[in-house]
Parts: structure tokens; sequence; C-alpha cells
């Protein structure tokens, strides 16, 4: 793993879910944070790199990450595409699996207008 590290924000949605998911568990909230990063990083990782291994840490709110070659590679691709930069693609990855893995979650959002699945 040789990308350049990446730095995303733990943004709420993520971080409740982690909650969520660790309460479920009787976790600690820093525990389970951290077990949500690497879950949704591995998906990220496997979906892209077919990587079975990450290398990240979670510290003052904010996951960092060095993704792999073809990883950083697929993220530069699609921030040029989106005039963004890599984190803010990896952020929005990342949010997206905030709630994988949560067992008896809602699959339809309170608001119908809104798209993002839960």
């Amino acid at each position: 793993m040789t990308g350049d590290r990446l730095t995303v924000p733990v943004s709420d949605r993520f971080r409740e879910a982690a909650t969520d998911w660790g309460d479920n568990r009787l976790m600690d909230a820093d525990d389970a944070l951290e077990t949500k990063a690497e879950q949704a990083l591995l998906e990220i990782e496997h979906l892209v790199a077919d990587a079975t291994e990450v290398e990240f840490t979670v510290e003052d709110g904010a996951i960092h990450h060095r993704p792999t070659d073809d990883l950083a590679a697929f993220l530069d691709r699609q921030a040029d595409r989106y005039g963004l930069e890599p984190a803010e693609v990896l952020s929005m990855h990342v949010d997206l699996f905030a709630r994988v893995f949560l067992e008896g979650e809602e699959t339809e959002s309170a608001d119908p207008d809104d798209p993002r699945p839960w």
C-alpha cells in the first residue's frame, strides 16, 4: 500500500452509525468507530483493488488512510472528473458505507425525497 495518506472527516452520519453498531455489541464508542472505519475502507479497497487489508488510523475526528495504488488512481480519476480532491471522493465513499452491517435498520429514509441509502 503505497498511495499518499488521505484524511477524511468522520461525518455525523458515520459517527451515529458506528455508535449504533457499537451499542448493539456493547463496544466502546472509539472502538466501534475504528471498526466501522475498517469495514468501510475494506469494502472500498476490496471493490476497487481486491485488497483484503487496509492501513488506517482514526484520530482527532478523522480517518487517515493510505490507499492502495489502485484505489489512489481510482480516487484521482474521480476527483479530476468532478473537480474535487481525492480525499473528498474517499469521504463520500466512506460515508456511503456508514450504515452497512447494521442489523434491523430501516431501508427507507424518513424523508421520501432523500436518495441516500440507509
